[in-house]
């Protein structure tokens, strides 16, 4: 592999020279140098200057396309030659939104690796936008998401059932209602993710069927991750809808508690997600480990 197209890569990913650097151990003017013979062997720049701020040009963007390409296939020959010499060997990316990577993969992960130690696996998180986006984008090879967006490039594979429960504090007096009515939703103060949220998403299309808009509740504030939702339920009055896989540990130890909702029930799917037409030998082998592990827990 071309090490100036990795180090072209570090830094168009980054940004920053710096940072560049420091994630390939060498020094910044090294990353300098690469950058500049790669913009003499192509007599064009592949980065604009401000000051101490950095864009790609136009051909920057289309080299940085074809990189991620290019790594794609030097990830697949690694782990297909690996093969002849009975190894299993390789970089597998993958990207779960924030549920998923919390509660759902982690044991996963680790039967994984104790099955292949020699391939290493990146995760990144963040919600179910942002992890399509990174599919798209070549930044990752397989996503575990919440929603289903229904993007045309993107195959999407029923993975494992969930249901989304209404939940709060154990101390919060609504636990002493027998059920929640469906009008009295409004009523309530709700704790939320952000937009972009695969659980948000689900949640709007669930209350529609009722004539219900989100915007119509009350929402106290909107959350970036799991846990602050559930610890921001802990220490105060206000309800969300949760996964029942994230709040497993909160409801034995009887510091949250499910409320029932007249008629209304919210089950879904975690799906997992590739691009149409693009799969590899290690990808499929993941997803194999992936389901089996699911279908015997079930």
């Amino acid at each position: 592999m071309d090490f100036r197209l990795k180090v072209f890569s570090a830094v168009a990913n980054r940004l920053s020279f710096t940072k560049a650097a420091a994630e390939l151990y060498i020094t910044q003017p090294a990353v300098s140098k690469h950058i500049q013979e790669l913009e003499e062997t192509y007599k064009t720049k592949l980065f604009e200057r401000n000051g101490s701020k950095i864009t790609l040009t136009k051909a920057g963007e289309i080299l940085l396309k074809h990189t991620k390409d290019i790594f794609e296939i030097y990830r697949e020959i690694d782990f297909d030659m690996s093969t002849f010499i009975n190894e299993r060997q390789g970089l597998l990316r993958l990207g779960a939104s924030t549920t998923i990577s919390q509660y759902i993969i982690p044991p996963l992960l680790a039967r994984f690796h104790q099955k292949l130690q020699d391939i290493k696996v990146n995760l990144l998180n963040g919600n179910t936008e942002q992890i399509e986006s990174a599919l798209i984008n070549k930044e990752i090879e397989i996503g575990i998401v919440e929603g289903q967006s229904r993007n045309q490039s993107i195959k999407y594979t029923e993975f494992l059932k969930d249901e989304l429960v209404l939940v709060c504090s154990s101390k919060n007096p609504l636990v002493n209602k027998k059920e929640i009515l469906l009008a009295d939703l409004q009523n309530l103060r709700f704790i939320t993710r952000e937009r972009g949220s695969g659980t948000l998403e689900v949640i709007e299309y669930a209350l529609k069927q009722f004539n219900i808009k989100l915007l119509e509740l009350q929402i106290e504030m909107q959350l970036g991750s799991t846990e602050s939702i559930k610890s921001y339920l802990l220490n105060s009055e206000c309800v969300a809808f949760m996964s029942i896989h994230a709040v497993d540990k909160e409801l034995k130890n009887n510091e949250l508690v499910v409320l029932d909702i007249e008629k209304l029930t919210i089950e879904r799917f975690f799906y997992i997600i590739t691009l149409h037409g693009k799969s590899d030998a290690l990808t499929e082998l993941f997803i194999k480990n992936m389901s089996s592990y699911y279908n015997l827990k079930l």
